[in-house]
């Protein structure tokens, strides 16, 4: 008995990504990512030159994978942020696109200038850390991350993408044990309450350590933003990632800390990031 030819891949993709859409809000992208690994292809590729090609034996198992919540990022073993694509898998906080609300906020705040130095406090896979190198070539870097499996992916993700000769990635807690001061500090803390419900993909698969900061969804905070007036040079910026009903709060905490402190939105308009500056010093006369 003759085995039925495979589909095309562009049938492939169209069927797993109506499976998708029950547990995911991306299905077609995730559908196409799975396909571009299966094939062995970058996607773009696959989108110009392989939709008509045979469906691969192993992208059925990569949508059963799927399908069971797994990310896609750790079937593919990576993620692109910004302009640079991470190696991130079990162990590693995978980047999220509403991150990248924080480069654009530091984009916007330094314009035609460079920050020489950036300092990134939690950097799990090197995510701000590296997405800044990459954005500022002249810019030199300091990662701090307290896991030991995070901090090895953003070791090989500095030598993959050629930058670990302007970042330097150490073991630590937050800012202690930092003594300079930083053009611009990013952090992406944990910031989910312990009694949210998150999705299942989330939940299993990302680590706990990199989720959760207490019953408010504050403690790192607290902890962070005393340190920023002795981290943040002049005319730099400290931006912190929040949770979408944190605004008001981390606001609260960056001006009881002597800085001022400025909202910036996402693309689905919900808070993202607050922008903390050292407040000027006004001479007298």
């Amino acid at each position: 008995m003759t085995a039925e030819p495979a589909p095309p891949v562009r049938v492939a993709i169209a069927d797993a990504a109506a499976r998708i859409a029950r547990i995911s809000e991306t299905p077609r992208l995730d559908a196409e990512l799975l396909m571009a690994h299966a094939l062995g292809v970058p996607r773009s590729r696959l989108l110009l030159a392989h939709l008509d090609d045979p469906t691969p034996h192993g992208f059925a198992g990569l949508v059963n994978r799927r399908l069971r919540h797994e990310p896609v990022a750790h079937m593919t073993g990576l993620r692109g942020f910004w302009t640079i694509d991470l190696e991130v898998g079990p162990g590693a906080f995978i980047p999220r696109a509403d991150t990248e609300t924080l480069v654009e906020a530091a984009v916007a705040h330094f314009g035609d200038r460079a920050p020489a130095s950036v300092l990134d406090l939690g950097t799990g896979p090197g995510t701000l850390l590296l997405a800044a190198l990459d954005q500022w070539p002249s810019a030199h870097g300091l990662g701090v991350e307290r896991s030991a499996a995070a901090r090895a992916y953003a070791v090989r993700n500095a030598a993959r993408l050629g930058l670990a000769d302007r970042a330097r990635l150490i073991a630590g807690d937050w800012a202690d044990a930092i003594d300079a001061r930083f053009d611009l500090v990013f952090s992406n803390p944990p910031y989910i309450a312990t009694v949210d419900q998150l999705p299942r993909e989330v939940f299993d698969y990302d680590p706990a350590e990199a989720l959760f900061g207490g019953a408010d969804g504050l403690e790192a905070y607290r902890l962070i933003i005393p340190a920023l007036p002795r981290l943040v040079a002049q005319g730099g910026a400290a931006i912190l990632e929040i949770g979408a009903r944190q605004a008001d709060a981390v606001t609260a905490l960056v001006q009881a800390a002597g800085m001022t402190a400025t909202v910036r939105r996402d693309l689905g308009n919900r808070p993202r990031a607050v922008v903390a500056q050292v407040q000027r010093k006004t001479s007298v006369i």
